[in-house]
């Protein structure tokens, strides 16, 4: 047979029983030579037998497979090597068949390869019904999605949303633990099982929670997620933190938000960077949930002042983060290797270079010490200017030699001249930097430490004095340091 003479006739059973089956369909299903079902678990198909219409099922295929991805592959395979071996079948599946039938969309696609033309002969989709029967009206917007591949980011919860292929309860779970990532745990839902088919029908209206205990579920079963109004719904929405940010920055919106640029919030940034890391340090996750969002919002104020000039969006910005980070990381979304940070670090590098290369960036000419953030801590900032010389090979051999170097330093501050002292500290601090480079410590991170070391043992001498009933003024150097020492040791055996 000539190539695309196979043929695959693709038929709908609907979403009831037979009296609802349009009579073209019904004919094509009584006139098949070779009759293929994905399941016989729908009301036509006992009908069908009744008259004495042959067919195969693939039922027993869901049982060969963990994944309904490869039912589908098996039963699509089965297919075509049956259509090239008698010409032309008739294929029939629930609802209608471009409805939340992947293995259609398999043939559809795999088709034209294959030499077999698919026709799609209608049917009834399992929608219809459903709208009817929850009296749901579709212009405000519904969402139709596969219950075995469901994705939290998928769900729109201001949207009718209806989840179909949820066939037992082990999907119906998955579903349950989905939903809740975005719906809180008591929201209600429906469950409609054969809408339409008498004495089959069932309806019924559950708490999220109890959506997988329910016993009737089955091939013709659908989950219906109403809209969500609740603020505790909102609240966790992008969409809805972009919304607030804009009406604050409107003409009806914060006078204080209104006034604002790119430059009278630029310490804002800075400051909710650093409020972040202390909730790191303190290992507060509940503070560092918070402070995060503090940074956010900084994040979407300079988006949305952006937006209002013309030049970005908070979507471009998230566009720009998502392209970047696929194309720097090829060891993971493309083709190349990496076996250890190494040589993902390599790769970052190597592109790095060539993007820099595309926009006209000649780095043959550019400095080695190039791309360092000018605004950064002047502590940092000395350890990636070194990092950035020792790559080139402008660095101390051994460790010793850098003691020695902090040692010059330390003498030459010593000796110094009043208006030399600012340079002779400067170098100090840059030698003793160096120092923490070559033992592998970061200086600002050990700063960070030995400052809350400092905190908690004068905080001690506080307390101290706040129990004898003293302030600063009644006491002295000495019983400071007294209390200081056994800060220390109270310090030692905490630790």
């Amino acid at each position: 047979m000539e190539a695309n003479q196979y043929i695959i006739t693709v038929v709908g059973l609907g979403a009831g029983d037979l009296d609802q089956l349009p009579y073209g369909i019904y004919r094509t299903l009584k006139q098949a030579a070779h009759l293929y079902l994905r399941t016989q678990e729908h009301p036509v198909v006992a009908e069908l037998a009744a008259e004495n219409i042959s067919y195969s099922s693939f039922d027993a295929i869901y049982e060969q497979h963990e994944s309904f991805e490869d039912v589908y592959t098996d039963i699509v395979e089965k297919l075509f090597v049956s259509a090239e071996q008698q010409g032309a079948i008739v294929y029939a599946v629930p609802g209608h068949p471009l409805v939340a039938e992947r293995t259609v969309q398999l043939l559809l696609e795999q088709g034209p390869d294959r030499g077999v033309r698919i026709e799609i002969g209608g049917g009834q989709s399992f929608i219809d019904p459903l709208f009817a029967r929850l009296k749901i009206d579709p212009i405000e917007g519904f969402s139709l999605l596969d219950g075995t591949a469901l994705k939290a980011d998928q769900v729109s919860p201001g949207l009718h949303t209806i989840i179909a292929q949820v066939y037992d309860a082990f999907v119906a779970s998955d579903v349950k633990l989905t939903l809740m990532e975005v719906l809180p745990d008591d929201f209600l839902v429906t469950v409609a099982t054969a809408v339409g088919v008498a004495g089959q029908e069932c309806v019924e209206t559950v708490p999220l929670y109890e959506l997988d205990r329910l016993d009737h579920f089955g091939n013709l079963s659908l989950v219906y997620v109403p809209p969500a109004r609740d603020e505790r719904i909102s609240y966790r929405q992008f969409s809805y933190l972009k919304d607030i940010v804009a009406v604050l920055r409107s003409p009806e919106g914060c006078p204080w938000d209104r006034e604002q640029t790119h430059q009278s919030i630029r310490k804002n940034l800075i400051e909710e960077t650093y409020e972040v890391l202390e909730t790191i340090d303190d290992e507060d996750p509940d503070a560092m949930c918070e402070e995060l969002g503090d940074l956010l919002m900084q994040i979407m104020l300079h988006s949305q002042m952006a937006s209002e000039d013309g030049y970005f969006t908070v979507d471009d910005v998230v566009a720009t983060l998502n392209e970047k980070l696929i194309r720097r990381h090829p060891h993971v979304f493309g083709e190349k290797n990496a076996n250890d940070s190494e040589e993902a670090l390599a790769n970052w590098q190597e592109i790095k270079a060539q993007e820099k290369a595309a926009k006209g960036i000649d780095t043959t000419v550019q400095s080695q010490l190039a791309g360092i953030p000018r605004d950064l801590p002047a502590l940092m900032y000395a350890y990636k200017l070194q990092k950035k010389a020792a790559q080139v090979g402008f660095d101390w051999d051994d460790v010793a030699d850098v003691y020695g170097k902090v040692e010059e330093e330390y003498r030459e501050l010593r000796e110094a001249a009043v208006e030399e002292r600012a340079g002779e500290l400067g170098d100090l601090l840059f030698a003793v930097v160096n120092l923490a480079r070559f033992l592998k410590l970061d200086p600002e991170e050990a700063l960070a430490l030995t400052n809350n070391k400092f905190k908690q043992r004068f905080s001690y001498i506080e307390d101290k004095l706040r129990e004898a009933g003293k302030s600063f003024e009644d006491t002295d150097l000495k019983e400071m340091d007294q209390w200081w020492e056994e800060a220390k040791q109270h310090g030692k055996r905490r630790g």
